[in-house]
């Protein structure tokens, strides 16, 4: 005699509506709406999700499908590598440094975008982190996901040195720094690439 799988007491799309509170209202586990799925439910499925990299293929598939929208290729042949400084909170602690250049301190998230804008990697760091001493985890992690079809990252001037563009060229991916007008003073329209 074989045993069933029991039935489950609330649906999948329920559970995910339960991760998308969570994640939208930035709230603790324990203090999710009570017309949602408990939260352990949540917790439990979420966990499972993010082993199985359910994110990481919706953002890929999701990117691929926009980029076909524009009349673009599903794999982009050039990225964008940025860093934002993310304030941080008490509660911190040893996680959070302190960047000199935005005079902030926090937690350091560092990104590549493809010309559309459409993620390809992220990476987060303490705030005191060189933006280009990341140059090599974000290389890495792009060609991973876009199959080595990224031939140029375009930059600002915080991923210049010599040890950036070596850490790029390992990934067959030149840096082209994009040096921005000497006297900006408000908003400034760049060249379309």
């Amino acid at each position: 005699m074989t045993e069933e799988a029991p039935q489950r007491d609330h649906s999948m799309r329920e559970v995910f509506n339960g991760l998308r509170w969570i994640v939208r209202a930035g709230a603790a586990w324990r203090l999710r709406p009570h017309d949602l799925p408990p939260w352990h439910t949540v917790y439990q499925q979420s966990q499972r999700w993010l082993k199985a990299g359910v994110f990481e293929t919706m953002v890929h598939d999701l990117r691929v499908v926009l980029r076909l929208a524009a009349g673009r290729t599903e794999e982009p042949s050039a990225a964008i590598f940025d860093s934002r400084t993310m304030q941080s909170t008490p509660e911190s602690g040893t996680r959070a440094g302190y960047d000199g250049a935005k005079r902030r301190r926090g937690s350091k998230v560092h990104m590549a975008v493809d010309i559309l804008g459409h993620l390809l990697a992220a990476h987060v760091t303490v705030a005191n982190e060189q933006d280009r001493s990341q140059v090599s985890a974000l290389a890495a992690k792009v060609q991973e996901v876009t199959g080595d079809a990224v031939a140029i990252a375009f930059v600002d001037q915080g991923y210049t040195g010599a040890q950036a563009a070596q850490d790029a060229a390992a990934h067959h991916m030149p840096l082209e720094v994009v040096k921005l007008p000497e006297a900006k003073k408000g908003f400034v329209l760049l060249p379309r690439l």
